[in-house]
């Protein structure tokens, strides 16, 4: 299968980034075949709600979604990940989320996974994200959640090396 990874993380090596390698990882050693897209190494801009795309599915905006969109649309599994911040998505996730609109309908028939990262050791630290990846998924055609990993308790770049997190991303990725 193909596997797509977005790692919103603005750090990289960040909690959330270190477990998007974890997956990949354990599908890697699966044998499937897996592409990492790291969103702070990519420009995009946020959607200007024109709705230029809704006649001929493509985006007035220029930037680095052009790339990224076919990779959503091609996968099989996609994974996101996202740091919590002020118990939300970060604003790069949002972003692609929202460029989505180009053609959101293409991307169907998928399974997702989530990856959250927070300071706060709740679980519950983690809902309004997941809330949000949960209503994109309301948006696309026969998705499917597949699983969630929760590496909360996080704070400094590095913490979850420590976390159980660390270990169940990988046993994730390899379960796929």
């Amino acid at each position: 299968m193909k596997v797509l990874i977005i790692s919103s993380s603005p750090r990289k090596d960040g909690n959330s980034d270190v477990l998007c390698n974890q997956f990949a990882k354990g599908a890697t050693e699966a044998g499937h075949e897996v592409e990492k897209v790291n969103l702070r190494e990519k420009t995009l801009s946020p959607c200007r709600a024109c709705y230029g795309c809704m006649e001929n599915h493509v985006c007035a905006i220029q930037d680095d979604m052009a790339e990224i969109f076919p990779k959503l649309v091609g996968a099989d599994v996609i994974v996101l990940a996202s740091p919590v911040y002020f118990y939300s998505l970060c604003s790069q996730m949002k972003i692609l989320i929202d460029r989505c609109l180009v053609d959101h309908k293409s991307i169907s028939g998928k399974q997702f996974y989530f990856i959250i990262t927070a300071a706060d050791p709740q679980h519950e630290a983690g809902n309004e994200t997941l809330a949000a990846f949960r209503g994109f998924l309301r948006c696309l055609p026969d998705a499917k959640e597949a699983g969630v990993i929760y590496g909360t308790g996080t704070w400094d770049k590095g913490d979850v090396y420590q976390h159980p997190s660390y270990m169940q991303a990988y046993e994730m990725g390899r379960q796929i």
